[in-house]
């Protein structure tokens, strides 16, 4: 079974090494974890999203059996932030809650988080840690 994104961030957390972290985010590699560390460590990532909580309605579904995943929903992402795409504020918003709806409770937090930058601080995750992990990652430039 394929781990959840805040399963993988909180074994990343565990880990007691930088080096074992490294090896745990390359072995959990995905396109998705690589667009949630740009959009949670990128200073040129600009959220279009008011701070803070959101009013959502937690998905209380047992894991495994919500509608979706970040891992499929990360296609949308781009909606959310400076440069995306043009939709109206009150749509954008809208979207946001009706994806937050659809993922686990945990999943939808790890969002919630980076929306916000704050991943490294729930999480015991760093821009270094995640750069040397990602190499390819290009840091700036996208907004």
């Amino acid at each position: 079974m394929k781990l959840l994104m805040h399963e993988v961030l909180q074994k990343v957390s565990n880990a007691k090494t930088k080096k074992e972290k490294i090896a745990l985010l390359e072995k959990f590699n995905t396109p998705a974890l690589r667009m949630l560390f740009i959009i949670n460590f990128d200073d040129s990532v600009v959220s279009l999203l008011p701070p803070g909580k959101v009013p959502y309605q937690p998905n209380d579904a047992p894991v495994g059996t919500e509608h979706t995943n970040l891992q499929r929903e990360a296609r949308l992402l781009h909606h959310f932030f400076k440069g995306g795409s043009n939709v109206g504020q009150k749509k954008r918003e809208t979207m946001f809650i009706q994806m937050l709806e659809g993922l686990s409770a945990g999943e939808a937090e790890v969002l919630c988080l980076a929306k916000d930058k704050q991943v490294g601080k729930r999480w015991k995750i760093t821009k270094a840690t995640v750069t040397e992990a990602f190499p390819q990652i290009e840091w700036g430039g996208r907004s």
